[in-house]
């Protein structure tokens, strides 16, 4: 995208930095001009790739920024929960009640495999304290925290190398006193160079059910030091470089990066000074940033019934947005409960680094298990020792091995070639046999993933456009969408950056929840102003944190939301709160708004009857959660149209060469996307080549470049 008025003396640099498993991924704008940049990840410190990255994008412009501001996404907190990498962590909570974490829930999710194991939980029992205090579930204290009791266990915890404490008190959501009387005892004696971060769960959780409120409350404890760690060394600490005073041009100031956030699992952003209570909210920040960036291209380009598929080198992401981002409060990474809002995504472990493998069977099998960054796939030439999902793309001819990664790279064809024959022979077929297979074999898994997001939630997946991305999205979305029967793709441009684009998107927001638990008959108001007040204090507090981060209480957008369910249930619908006469100030409620509640309790039955087929109109409805997202508008990219021409594709083939589908090889022509023009038409078979990404147009497809230069696919 170029500038359509002159570049300004110091213009402002926006970046978004999405540290992923093989690839981080830079994207800026300059104004209305878009810049591109990727390097390796570093999974031994992921700062270090992040600083490489973000110096080499800065010191290849010209001019003097006036102001760098960045949003970063990353796989830091999640790979501390998937490896176990995390902190050393003590829970306390109320004595009787120490083995909550290890108790659980009943649910199964191997329900026949007699061998199972549960995770472990992240507190083992001997860093599990329980000391006498009781919360009743009306609010009122039962037995007030002993100060002396305080001491002792302080004096305990001294002795063990915490790295953290988490704060998990019965009913502290209802009121939280005995909790902050603990956080401010154990920030007293854990001060200076023994300073020891404190989690508490009337903080970070503000709801009931007691073991998902202490799981994400552990959680963000056991991730927190390790996020503060990274952090540091992208911000600046005695211990750690600086990100801005690593800058090597001399034409940048050293204190160029004025603004520096965190992208989060619900879509949107917060400053990293505010961070601390909100390390969980971070663990889904990079796909978050995917669903984003896919959502807003799609959206301008006229489709808002997406599905979104990002595949890159270790996962495959899904999300179904129908006119909207799906949202979620609950969610399980490795077996760790997380109950925060956070953008609707499922997760297989099946990307270009996926691992090939023969199962005692002799089935073949692909993933969960990937090469990663280090060493990578066979075809990187850097001492991989796997078949992945990777070399079997560019074993059928479908990766060009000089163009990828822009032509920075060159893929080590010959050596793919010679461990696929020999994976071939080991399973009894032909080399382009097995490679297909394992394609197919992913294609499955992928294929499942879709349907789980879709049809088993009772959605018409043919009413839906697949948008692809990811680096290896392009290469298999055709195949996707011919066998689910979707009927269009779209490809982003920069399809392989399209997280890191997504975070150029993302608002600050925050979200606040308080549980309530409160019942309404037919055409009961009786909690109606206990409603207006409970909302009018959460709003409170949006508008106080949200100063923080630069916005006036009148500038902020609010929504708010019922979690609602039938009397008896143990599982709650969100209802998003829309009153008639909606006040500007989230703090001012009117009376008018009374008449809202029968509303709320017909589209509850609405949305129970959509979902689970059945309605019950005369029954008790419970109120259990109220929900509050304050959201700062923050600057977005703009999407300019081009002119749309009626010209061939045929200056931007490159070469044409035979690649495989169905075990035949067709002559195929290579296009590179920088030189397609909106109005563009490719017949398929082909194969169109970018710097991130590459994509495939099956022999029974073709192509179209639209005005915002997506890639349209199409069956014939």
């Amino acid at each position: 995208m170029q500038s359509q008025n002159p570049e300004p003396a110091n213009p402002r640099f926006k970046i978004g930095v999405d540290a992923g498993g093989t690839f981080t991924d830079i994207i800026m704008t300059v104004e209305d001009t878009l810049f591109t940049h990727k390097v390796f990840s570093t999974p031994q410190n992921p700062a270090d790739a992040v600083i490489q990255g973000v110096n080499e994008i800065l010191n290849a412009q010209s001019g003097h920024p006036a102001a760098v501001e960045i949003v970063h996404g990353s796989t830091v907190a999640t790979n501390a929960l998937l490896e176990r990498s995390g902190a050393r962590v003590a829970l306390v909570t109320t004595k009787g009640f120490e083995d909550i974490l290890e108790i659980g829930r009943q649910e199964r999710p191997s329900l026949y495999d007699l061998l199972v194991e549960r995770p472990a939980p992240l507190v083992p029992v001997a860093y599990r304290f329980g000391i006498d205090e009781r919360t009743l579930h009306t609010g009122d204290i039962q037995t007030p925290i002993n100060p002396a009791q305080l001491d002792t266990l302080a004096k305990h915890l001294a002795t063990l190398e915490l790295d953290a404490i988490a704060l998990c008190f019965l009913f502290s959501y209802v009121n939280p006193q005995n909790e902050k009387i603990a956080a401010k005892h154990f920030a007293a004696v854990f001060s200076g160079s023994q300073q020891i971060p404190v989690s508490c769960s009337h903080q970070i959780l503000s709801e009931y059910r007691e073991y998902e409120r202490f799981s994400t409350t552990v959680a963000n404890a056991y991730i927190r030091p390790t996020l503060e760690r990274h952090l540091s060394t992208l911000t600046g600490s005695e211990k750690a470089t600086s990100l801005t005073s690593t800058v090597k041009a001399p034409a940048f100031r050293t204190n160029c990066v004025k603004k520096f956030r965190l992208m989060l699992s619900n879509g949107g952003s917060i400053s990293v000074q505010n961070f601390d209570a909100a390390g969980i909210r971070t663990v889904l920040s990079g796909p978050a940033g995917g669903v984003i960036g896919a959502y807003h291209t799609a959206k301008t380009a006229g489709y808002q019934k997406i599905i979104t598929f990002d595949m890159g080198g270790t996962s495959t992401d899904v999300s179904l947005c129908d006119n909207g981002i799906s949202m979620t409060t609950e969610s399980t990474i490795s077996g760790i409960p997380i109950k925060l809002p956070l953008i609707d995504i499922h997760t297989v472990g099946a990307g270009g680094g996926s691992i090939a493998t023969v199962d005692s069977g002799g089935a073949l099998r692909v993933g969960p298990e990937s090469v990663g960054a280090e060493p990578g796939p066979l075809c990187y030439g850097r001492q991989g020792h796997a078949m992945t999902i990777t070399d079997a793309n560019l074993f059928l001819g479908r990766i060009e091995p000089t163009q990828f990664w822009g032509g920075k790279m060159e893929l080590a064809s010959e050596t793919t070639r010679a461990f696929m024959e020999k994976f071939g022979t080991t399973i009894g077929l032909s080399p382009a046999e097995a490679a297909e297979g394992i394609l197919k074999v992913a294609n499955a898994t992928m294929e499942r993933a879709i349907k789980v997001i879709s049809v088993e939630r009772g959605f018409d997946i043919r009413d839906f456009t697949l948008v692809s991305f990811g680096g290896a999205g392009g290469l298999h979305a055709a195949f996707l969408a011919e066998n689910l029967g979707i009927h269009t793709l779209l490809i982003p441009p920069n399809g392989g950056l399209t997280s890191a684009y997504g975070m150029l998107f993302a608002d600050i927001i925050k979200d606040y929840s308080q549980t309530v638990l409160w019942k309404f008959t037919k055409h009961d108001t009786t909690h109606t102003e206990k409603l207006q007040e409970h909302f009018a204090a959460l709003g409170a507090r949006a508008e106080n944190d949200m100063r923080t981060e630069g916005f006036a209480p009148e500038s902020l957008k609010i929504e708010r939301s019922l979690e609602m369910r039938y009397e008896g249930q143990s599982y709650e619908l969100n209802i998003r709160y829309t009153p008639t006469n909606h006040p500007a100030h989230p703090a001012e409620f009117t009376t008018e708004e009374t008449s809202e509640l029968p509303n709320f309790i017909s589209l509850f039955h609405t949305a129970h009857k959509q979902r689970f087929s059945y309605a019950r109109h005369d029954a008790t409805v419970e109120l259990v959660t109220l929900r509050l997202t304050a959201i700062g508008e923050t600057e977005k990219p703009v999407i300019h149209p081009g002119p749309l021409t009626d010209a061939d594709a045929s200056d931007a083939r490159i070469a044409q060469k035979p690649v495989i589908f169905e075990g035949i090889s067709h002559t195929t022509g290579y296009y590179r996307r920088d030189m397609l023009r909106p109005g563009n038409q490719i017949e398929g078979p082909a194969i169109v080549t970018e710097f991130s990404a590459t994509t495939v147009v099956p022999p029974s497809f073709f192509a179209v470049v639209d005005a915002y230069q997506n890639l349209i696919l199409k069956q014939r």
